[in-house]
């Protein structure tokens, strides 16, 4: 899943999860979950909740040239590869700052079902089989937590009941039109502010000050502090508890992304526990790291069965950084700037799937998609780990991107060519009001050529 890449929301201009490129030598990262500028950072894009920097040779044409968009789904070209049977179709839903679910907030609940219901409606005609409902977007929920507030994202006030039970109807709707419901969870984000006043009275941030770090305009989580992964693990666990559901999902957000001037202030953690370590940042990995295996163990724990995926920002690591990195120029590597070591988990199946965020075109020169989903899929190698790719539907056809996305053709030509890879287990797309509206035919080019029959989710 994603990876996208990541990190300001509609508050300046919403994980894993858009890249607005400009003319010139470089383009801006901007995040899709809000639209926003990614502060701090260069050009890139971004995913889920991400965006990455990378240096942008400007506008490239599509390196397989133009196809046109078919008005309905037709038969595939001769020649095509083979579908398989089973294999993960998935899409995002983001409800942070309302980017595609509900519309906006204080809808009546009966208008935030439809609302619902209608994107699930589209996956299934579109023959997906999986949706990605983001349920814990600022540590808040989508369901009655006895941890954490009711989010804003629903009735405009944080912690003000709904009136109904978005995550549980989810569950059951998703269900009974044969849609795999897989929880999103953001683990250490609280606000885009800092101003912890505006949390509801009953917030944990507000009770525990101590575990709150405020950084580039906005409040987190302290990572490194114990009581707080204790904490986030039994309030996304809650969940988990109580639904059905069929997975739970992080995005690309571990420790924050970086911006440029600031400094995340963890300093008393560090020097209470990171004595064992050789550096801050081995430290930090380590923290992320636990964080993955604690809750690898709680879902197996509380409901047997349940899977666990991450989809992180697409680059590992350079190549020039480190010889087992890909062949790109990020500015941005999840491994030295989120500390979050995501090709470990894969090779050590700490989780059961991965969606790396490749939000770049094919022949991309700073972050090509073809080789990192060979990279990827080298990775994933002789291990348990289902690797399915992230794909920046949000790009297709929008303005201001360069000539290769608004080819409606890019999005089929990224899963022919990921096809050939065996280890490649599927697609999820991001997001779920680009699938509703697809301006340029994208996605039903995609429909017309690789989903012409259903598929089961990938086990």
């Amino acid at each position: 899943m994603g990876r996208m890449s990541r990190r300001t929301f509609t508050l300046a201009a919403l994980s894993t999860l858009a890249s607005v490129p400009t003319a010139g030598p470089a383009a801006s990262a901007t995040d899709p979950e809000s639209g926003a500028a990614v502060p701090g950072r260069g050009p890139g894009t971004a995913g889920p909740g991400t965006g990455a920097s990378v240096v942008d040779p400007g506008p490239a044409t599509s390196v397989m040239g133009p196809a046109p968009v078919p008005a309905q789904p037709t038969a595939p070209a001769p020649g095509r590869l083979p579908r398989a049977s089973a294999g993960m179709r998935g899409v995002w839903i983001a409800t942070v700052v309302n980017r595609d679910w509900p519309s906006r907030p204080g809808l009546p609940a009966s208008t935030q079902r439809k609302e619902l219901v209608a994107h699930l409606d589209r996956a299934v005609r579109d023959r997906l089989n999986t949706v990605i409902l983001q349920v814990r977007p600022t540590a808040d929920a989508l369901w009655p937590s006895p941890y954490e507030p009711w989010s804003e994202y629903l009735t405009g006030t944080q912690g003000r009941d709904p009136g109904w039970d978005p995550l549980g109807t989810a569950v059951k709707e998703a269900h009974a039109r044969g849609l795999e419901l897989h929880a999103w969870c953001n683990p250490y984000r609280i606000a885009h502010h800092t101003d912890p006043t505006r949390l509801a009275a009953s917030h944990p941030a507000r009770r525990h000050p101590d575990w709150v770090v405020p950084y580039g305009g906005r409040l987190y989580y302290n990572p490194g502090l114990p009581a707080v992964r204790t904490f986030v693990q039994q309030a996304m666990l809650d969940a988990v508890a109580r639904y059905p559901v069929d997975a739970v999902h992080f995005d690309d957000y571990f420790y924050p992304y970086p911006v440029a001037g600031q400094t995340f202030d963890d300093d008393e953690a560090y020097d209470r526990h990171g004595g064992a370590f050789s550096s801050r940042a081995a430290w930090r990995r380590d923290n992320t790291d636990q964080l993955v295996r604690e809750m690898a163990a709680g879902i197996a724990r509380v409901r047997p069965g349940t899977r666990f995926g991450i989809s992180p920002f697409g680059v590992w690591r350079n190549a020039s950084t480190d010889p087992r990195g890909s062949d790109t120029r990020a500015g941005v590597e999840t491994y030295d700037d989120l500390y979050a070591d995501t090709r470990k988990w894969v090779r050590n199946h700490w989780i059961d799937y991965i969606v790396p965020q490749l939000y770049w075109h094919i022949g991309y020169a700073a972050a090509d998609y073809a080789r990192l989903v060979a990279w990827w899929a080298e990775a994933a190698e002789g291990t348990r780990t289902h690797l399915y790719i992230g794909e920046a539907l949000y790009r297709a056809g929008a303005a201001g991107q360069p000539a290769a996305w608004q080819d409606p053709a890019e999005l089929s030509r990224h899963l022919t060519l990921a096809a050939r890879y065996p280890r490649v287990r599927g697609h999820v797309f991001f997001a779920a009001k680009d699938l509703a509206a697809d301006p340029a035919g994208a996605m039903a080019r995609v429909v017309a050529d690789h989903y012409r029959e259903p598929a089961t989710p990938p086990r």
